[in-house]
């Protein structure tokens, strides 16, 4: 009995010995292997040159007299890159398998039940893909856009057709899946408009204060290459206890109305003073009485708010 298994290990090891020494044994394995290397190396290259196509293809058309805006090319650009990198490398994925003799048509055709299973499955995700092609292909938002997405507000870093990458201005990174995407509001389409309020003093001369801020307001368009028209000042907007506020609008480049109303803040008080007019601020006044309980001198101490 001992006799007869090592008997037969011992056929098996000149067996699988004889496999080794084969030379067409060594031949398949070497031809299967440069097969991969040269399919892997192919896919690679396609992708490259593709890209480089891609990117051409677009930098030509920039030039056309009919273009797209340059933040949806930055998104359709980069969506055709991720595109043509996933079909090349599955087709890839399929030639290697058929090397390895894997039954790739029965493979295929389970991945596709499999995929039908899943699909049913994860229903939220065919629903965040298919609201990513809308997104993209409506240009709802584009890459560098300022958008409020829900509670966030940044600037899109990037769109997938499953996730959408928001950037907020204190460095954090959202990652927002485009299926919960309902309302957005994109701050990037338009122009902006920077509204200003300026409280004058209720013993000033309105008139005057106007005429000032206007005079002002007539040379903000020079200075400042972001204001589209010349600011306008509209009156006055409201009677608050201790000032007569008035309100200006300026149509700036979209996103700058921020900076522009800090800068038109700066000028209009520098104007103010130089003009002497008053900027109210609050004040305290003190009572005192003295021992006759007569009252004393009253004493107004100011302090700046």
């Amino acid at each position: 009995m001992e006799e007869q298994s090592l008997s037969t290990y011992q056929r098996a090891l000149e067996a699988l010995w004889a496999q080794f020494t084969n030379e067409e044994t060594w031949l398949t394995i070497g031809q299967a292997t440069l097969k991969i290397t040269l399919t892997l190396i192919a896919a690679w290259l396609i992708v490259k040159v593709g890209k480089i196509a891609v990117r051409n293809f677009f930098a030509i058309r920039s030039k056309a007299p009919l273009t797209l805006s340059e933040r949806r090319e930055n998104t359709l650009l980069k969506l055709i890159e991720n595109v043509l990198a996933y079909v090349v490398y599955f087709i890839a994925l399929v030639n290697v398998l058929a090397v390895l003799s894997f039954d790739v048509k029965g493979l295929i055709a389970g991945a596709g039940v499999l995929g039908l299973a899943i699909g049913f499955g994860a229903q939220s995700l065919v629903k965040d893909v298919i609201t990513g092609f809308f997104i993209i292909f409506e240009d709802q938002f584009s890459v560098g856009d300022f958008v409020r997405i829900g509670q966030f507000e940044g600037t899109v870093e990037e769109i997938g057709l499953r996730t959408t990458k928001l950037k907020v201005w204190t460095g954090e990174t959202h990652i927002l899946p485009n299926g919960s995407i309902i309302e957005v509001t994109n701050f990037s389409i338009s122009n902006s408009v920077a509204v200003v309020d300026v409280g004058i003093a209720y013993e000033e001369n309105i008139e005057k204060a106007e005429n000032v801020i206007n005079g002002l307001l007539e040379t903000l368009k020079e200075k400042y290459p972001e204001i589209v028209d010349t600011p306008k000042l509209l009156g006055i907007q409201t009677f608050s206890p201790s000032d007569v506020t008035l309100r200006i609008t300026a149509e700036t480049t979209p996103m700058n109305h921020w900076y522009i109303a800090r800068m038109m803040r700066k000028d209009i008080k520098e104007c103010l003073d130089a003009n002497g007019i008053e900027i109210p601020y609050p004040k305290m006044v003190m009572y005192s009485r003295n021992d006759q309980g007569a009252p004393a001198d009253s004493k107004q101490a100011k302090s700046g708010g």
